[in-house]
């Protein structure tokens, strides 16, 4: 499932279109507020990074204070 992005004639992004089954998990009720969504949008992304995460390697102290450096 891949998010699209809308691009205006300049390039720019304009708007993101969402495939239905991530909207659903999003917004499981058609009811829903601008609150719920913007709570469940940080919430489902929040996932997907510690998701991420948890597939990267871990650093040690000394690696971590090194790539922190940089």
């Amino acid at each position: 499932m891949e998010v699209e992005y809308l691009m205006s004639k300049t390039g720019k992004p304009k708007a993101v279109v969402i495939p239905i089954d991530i909207w659903n998990k999003l917004l499981p009720k058609d009811d829903s507020s601008i609150d719920e969504l913007s709570e469940a949008l940080e919430d489902y992304c929040l996932s997907k990074a510690m998701d991420e995460g948890q597939k990267s390697p871990l650093l040690d102290r000394n690696e971590a204070l090194k790539y922190l450096e940089e």
